[in-house]
């Protein structure tokens, strides 16, 4: 069964829990996952969402702007994963990041932006096929390398 509802209604099926299932905090402290959106569908039966137009989703120090946006959901529902589509922002603890494509493993506590990516941080910055950010200790891995990355002047 599959439901086009508007977000306002919708958007308190996907407040995350502040810890997964074995009892360990998500990210930030376990902050609710924040959404916007112009539409939402929602398949309750299927544990899965699609947000589209807009969509913003923001948890503790991440903060996510894509025009489409998929999200799945356990019964509770505890939202686990998101892929976002269409050319994506990404914003977390200081880093921009640009991507054609981001998956968001709430389990994992990893973002994965794929199909050429454009990291920036003050005035550094870096280019790679693939990127990897560890939301937890803010480990960022970088596949395909290239940037431009500032020198202290002393």
């Amino acid at each position: 069964m599959r439901w086009r509802i508007p977000l306002f209604f919708a958007s308190t099926l996907f407040l995350a829990s502040p810890q997964s299932a074995e009892g360990q905090t998500l990210l930030a402290g376990g902050d609710p996952i924040q959404i916007e959106a112009e539409l939402i569908e929602v398949d309750i039966s299927k544990g899965d969402a699609l947000l589209t137009g807009n969509v913003v989703l923001a948890k503790g120090p991440l903060k996510l702007s894509c025009p489409k946006l998929e999200l799945k959901f356990d019964a509770s529902p505890h939202v686990s994963w998101a892929k976002g589509s269409g050319g994506i922002v990404a914003e977390v603890k200081g880093v921009r990041a640009e991507a054609p494509e981001v998956e968001l493993d709430l389990k994992r506590q990893q973002l994965e932006l794929r199909g050429g990516v454009k990291l920036t941080r003050g005035q550094g910055w870096l280019q790679a096929e693939r990127a990897t950010i560890d939301i937890a200790t803010s480990k960022v891995t970088l596949v395909q390398v290239k940037g431009s990355i500032p020198v202290s002047p002393k």
